[in-house]
């Protein structure tokens, strides 16, 4: 209950900057449309291609970057003050993870939407799975970057994650299918996890639920889910001891 309560502040703040919510889509968006056509007639793959990895690097870039704002809290006193209410230290991550989803969920939803007008041919149904395991995702990524934004200093987090973020993006196929890469290449990718959660999308999105894909993506997810909220949770519970 009292994560609902401080999700539902922290979406209100977020909401006075509307603006906000369309330029950490802009991004991902500027890929569809300047890359898109170029993509679907370069023959490496279709809009159902695309359109997936374009969520993943929704989430990577949106949830992975959600803590530059718990350094502005901590910078400002305002985790000073939350250490003496009663609130529980899960409910205080808690909130913000939520508020993140929520946003993600909101720009995803946009940025799905402009995919169909471009020529997205997803079933629904593979469309909501790939959704719902993009938010898995966001649930992960911000609950991590919030434990970072506390771990490292002030001025190192948004240079650190940015330079840490775009090599995963890119390793991840999410812009072009590393079935193209180099051997090599391959190889460091499947290291990484957002790799199968971008395979785990495509497949959902051409109708593959139980694909070995698709499976293997979901459980990659759901560790990395596990992983993200716990080392969040214990860095938060750490800090404000």
């Amino acid at each position: 209950m009292t994560a609902l309560i401080m999700a539902r502040h922290y979406v209100r703040v977020t909401m006075r900057n509307k603006l906000a919510l369309v330029f950490g889509a802009l991004q991902p968006v500027l890929y569809l449309v300047l890359f898109g056509p170029l993509f679907a007639r370069s023959g490496a793959g279709s809009w159902n291609v695309l359109v997936p990895g374009l969520l993943v690097q929704l989430g990577l870039l949106s949830a992975g970057m959600s803590g530059f704002g718990i350094v502005f809290d901590q910078r400002f006193g305002v985790l000073e003050r939350l250490r003496v209410t009663p609130a529980g230290r899960m409910s205080l991550l808690l909130g913000r993870v939520l508020k993140d989803t929520l946003v993600l969920l909101i720009q995803a939803a946009g940025l799905i939407l402009l995919g169909y007008a471009f020529g997205l041919r997803a079933p629904l149904p593979g469309v909501a799975l790939g959704l719902l395991l993009v938010l898995l995702l966001a649930v992960s990524l911000s609950s991590m970057s919030y434990a970072l934004a506390l771990t490292l200093n002030q001025d190192l987090f948004a240079p650190i994650m940015s330079t840490v973020l775009v090599p995963l993006l890119l390793l991840s196929g999410a812009l072009l299918p590393m079935s193209l890469a180099p051997g090599w290449l391959d190889v460091v990718s499947r290291l990484t996890p957002f790799r199968y959660v971008v395979e785990a999308l495509r497949a959902f999105f051409a109708g593959g639920y139980t694909s070995a894909d698709a499976l293997v993506g979901t459980g990659v997810t759901l560790a990395f889910v596990v992983a993200g909220v716990a080392v969040g949770t214990r860095r938060f519970q750490h800090e404000n001891a």
